[in-house]
């Protein structure tokens, strides 16, 4: 994936780090919609942390201004598509329909891991992401309560053409906002969502980079929410965008590695 372009750019006069709120997640067990029957057991969940709330426009803003490598029309098309930032006013200000403290989308992967580095984090794993996603307000996992299906549900009864509100929705049990209602959100291996036991067992990741393979078995087929996210993510490259699809940073919690 052009390797050492992408360090390089990653690592091109690194900027202060930013003061964003990263909430404690603590580890525990999950059993994720994307397990096997030849899984065995839940997957446990190391400690980590969580940017509170997605990453907006003017942080992105702020990256792009001190990083223009990563400015519309300088990144490499390795590592954006054509549509990357495409409504901004110009290639390092956002445009006037689109609020500073909404979260910034229209960015891609190479883009979010980016800025995540800079920021001294990194893009949250499937698991992670999903961890986190499963709390409502007062319980850890909600998934089995309709009325928090329900909930997640109505937002893609809505319509996504209305300009994006500001990030800073209610907090979940974790102390995490807007997981749910506002973007969808990249994940670090979002390549490898849809495998089977086959090719998961292959031990080459590359071959999955742009592509999920066939065969999938997933849990909770009610939960359509989360498996409409798979399939978003599972259906991109590394260098796509998409208007709804945004992101939000992650770190490993002292002493834990990734």
């Amino acid at each position: 994936m052009g390797g050492l372009l992408l360090a390089l750019l990653l690592l091109a006069a690194p900027g202060a780090a930013s003061a964003a709120d990263y909430a404690a997640v603590p580890g525990g067990t999950l059993t994720s919609v994307l397990a096997l029957p030849t899984d065995k057991g839940p997957t446990r969940i190391a400690p980590f942390q969580l940017r509170v709330t997605p990453v907006t426009n003017a942080e992105y803003e702020a990256f792009v201004g001190a990083h223009p490598e990563w400015q519309r029309g300088r990144a490499p098309s390795a590592f954006v598509d054509g549509q990357y930032l495409h409504a901004w006013e110009s290639s390092a200000k956002p445009g006037a329909g689109l609020a500073p403290n909404a979260p910034v989308t229209a960015v891609s992967w190479f883009g979010a891991q980016a800025f995540c580095e800079n920021e001294g984090g990194r893009l949250p794993t499937w698991a992670e992401w999903e961890y986190v996603a499963a709390a409502d307000a007062t319980h850890a996992d909600a998934r089995k309560l309709p009325e928090w299906r329900a909930q997640i549900l109505s937002w893609y009864a809505q319509s996504s053409a209305a300009a994006l509100p500001a990030v800073g929705g209610p907090l979940n049990f974790y102390g995490v906002r807007d997981i749910h209602g506002l973007v969808w959100e990249w994940v670090d291996d979002f390549n490898a969502l849809l495998v089977s036991a086959d090719s998961r067992n292959q031990g080459d990741p590359d071959k999955l980079q742009f592509c999920g393979a066939g065969a999938i078995s997933l849990q909770e087929k009610e939960n359509y929410a989360i498996l409409m996210r798979i399939a978003l993510l599972s259906s991109l490259s590394a260098a796509g965008t998409t208007d709804n699809l945004g992101f939000r940073c992650a770190r490993s919690a002292p002493g834990e590695s990734k």
